[in-house]
């Protein structure tokens, strides 16, 4: 089993024709894990109630 998640460049080559080194893939990587857990904040608590707003009829 590889230790390549399938988003990550070839291991022989990077999107720019050459290696990725460790320290750009793990920046990379905690970039990818930051944006995950900010969207994920923004949708909690997903069993949020739904609103008893009824908008009342304009009047004639």
């Amino acid at each position: 089993m590889s230790n390549q998640d399938r988003k990550d460049p070839s291991i022989e080559r990077g999107k720019e024709g050459r290696e990725e080194r460790p320290v750009d893939r793990e920046k990379r990587k905690q970039h990818e894990s930051d944006n995950h857990d900010e969207a994920l904040e923004e949708t909690f608590p997903a069993s949020d109630p739904v609103s008893p707003f009824v908008p009342a009829k304009a009047p004639d």
